[in-house]
This record gives C-alpha cells, sequence and structure tokens, in this order.
C-alpha cells in the first residue's frame, strides 16, 4: 500500500464541525460538516462545484449506520434539497480543485460508490441503484484514481461504510479457521476487524438462544452477503466484521468467543497467536 499524506484543515478546531481535506499531488477536495452548518458550508467556494456526497447518519428503522450517495453539478445546492431526509446528520462531499470534473464523471463516481457501498454491507446504503456513466477509456482510469483517493479520505473525514479491507497475501496465506459441524470458514484479522473470506461456511440454523446473531445472519441473506445452499450458508462475498467474536456469532448460529473459536492450521487460537505476538 502506498503511503499518503493527508492535509486536514478543522475550520473550528473540531473534528465533528467544518473541516476540509487533501491528498498531495491530487486533484480532489473533501469537505464535510455537520448538517446544522450546511449554511456556512454553502458559502465556500468548494461546494458551488460538480462533484459527489454522502449523507451519513443510522437508519430511522434499524438504528444501522446508514449512507446516502449522490452526484451534483453544484454540490451545496442539492444538499440543500435533502433536508426532508431525517436520516443523516453528518455530510461529506469530494470535489476537484480544477473544475474539471464533469456530470458524466460523477455519475461514474456516483455508480461505483453505491455499487461499493451494497457490496460491504456495512450499513444501510439509501439509494441502491444508480444509472452510472460509460466513460472513454482515459477517463474511467482517471476517475478510478479519484475513486481511490475517495475511498482513502471516507475513514478520515468520518465514516467506515465503504472502506475495503486490504488484506496482504501473507495474511491470506496465514488464514484462519473456524469449525463446526463439518463446515469450514476461513478469516482473518484487519486493521478495523476480522473479515471472513468468500466461500466460507456458516450453520443453517441459529440457536434458539440467539438473538443478535439472528438478527444480523437475516440482514447479511438479505444484502446478499449470505446466500442459503441447501443445508447450509455460504458467504458470497468477503466481509468484514468489527470483531472475531461477531464473525464467529454468524459463522457458528450464536454468541462465540472469536478469540478462542478462530484458531490456524495446526490448531493455535487467535487468543493465543496474538499473545505470542506481543
Amino acid at each position: 500500500m502506498e503511503p499518503l499524506s493527508i492535509k486536514i484543515f478543522l475550520a473550528k478546531g473540531s473534528s465533528s464541525s467544518l473541516r476540509t481535506a487533501e491528498i498531495s499531488n491530487w486533484s480532489g477536495k473533501a469537505i464535510a460538516c455537520s448538517r446544522k452548518e450546511l449554511d456556512e458550508l454553502s458559502k465556500r467556494d468548494e461546494s458551488s462545484r460538480p462533484g459527489v456526497y454522502f449523507l451519513i447518519g443510522n437508519d430511522i428503522e434499524t438504528g444501522e449506520p446508514s449512507a446516502y450517495v449522490g452526484e451534483a453539478e453544484e454540490v451545496a445546492k442539492r444538499l440543500k434539497q435533502h433536508l426532508s431526509k431525517e436520516f443523516w446528520n453528518q455530510v461529506v462531499a469530494f470535489v476537484s480543485k480544477d473544475e474539471n470534473l464533469t456530470k458524466a464523471h460523477i455519475k461514474y463516481l456516483e455508480g461505483k460508490l453505491i455499487e461499493i457501498g451494497m457490496r460491504t454491507g456495512k450499513g444501510v446504503i439509501q439509494n441502491n441503484q444508480s444509472s452510472g456513466a460509460r466513460l472513454p477509456e482515459s477517463d474511467q482510469a482517471e476517475m478510478d484514481i479519484f475513486l481511490d483517493r475517495i475511498l482513502k479520505l471516507l475513514p478520515v473525514m468520518g465514516t467506515t461504510l465503504f472502506s475495503v479491507p486490504e488484506v496482504s497475501k501473507q495474511a491470506v496465506d496465514d488464514r484462519l479457521i473456524c469449525k463446526i459441524k463439518g463446515l469450514v470458514a476461513f478469516g482473518n484479522r484487519t486493521d478495523s476487524g476480522f473479515i471472513v473470506y468468500k466461500d466460507s461456511e456458516a450453520v443453517l440454523e441459529d440457536r434458539a438462544s440467539s438473538v443478535r446473531a439472528r438478527a444480523r445472519r437475516e440482514q447479511l441473506i438479505e444484502k446478499g452477503i449470505l446466500e442459503i445452499k441447501e443445508d447450509r450458508l455460504m458467504f458470497l462475498n468477503d466481509h468484514e466484521f468489527t470483531s472475531p467474536s461477531w464473525a464467529a456469532a454468524v459463522v457458528r448460529g450464536g454468541a462465540s468467543n472469536g478469540l478462542t473459536s478462530w484458531k490456524n492450521k495446526v490448531g493455535k487460537k487467535l487468543k493465543e497467536i496474538e499473545s505470542s505476538d506481543m
């Protein structure tokens, strides 16, 4: 992973208030603020440019972390039209400093970002469809770089809903195993939680005492992360959980201690592995 230098400006000295962020040698710029600061954001020059934006909050019905992804030729003007949406309390927008983002560019970025948000399955994406846009090969390559920078800045600006965990080859080779009733799941630690790999298996039936794990498994089935395959559940994509225990609970159908449920290929528990690494 390449090193990056990020410059963050806190306009009010607070990480949750009006702030901007830039990456060295990148034509883009991020700007974020709380909902109540929308008028202040609209007075800044950046907010009148074309860009993509994220409304960040919690889903009204489920309480899950939630986001709406949009695009606009004038970001500030479009944001004010979203005041009727109750769920959000923070906004993050990305614009170009050289004003070279076209309508097709931002629609392409919007489509890709919605697709990534749906695929990660970490929360509720309020809009799950986008027309996107087809771009010439050279423009697409340029926008893919822009997209990569957006994804790197989003966690810094306040949301990990679109974060795709990066796992080293060594981690994949040394993946951990969780077994139950002849089924096998594979996973490993990430910087922000625990990833369970695609094609891992999970039990079909929840334990009678399971409440939270059952609800989480149902959500993952609805989002297409888990799928019923005959007598078991199967992970259709890599999926990152907030902890090894949450990952183990979904695999095993009920509350589990992830530090003891996940083991390496010689049977050493995660707890023992991490203790020996200290």
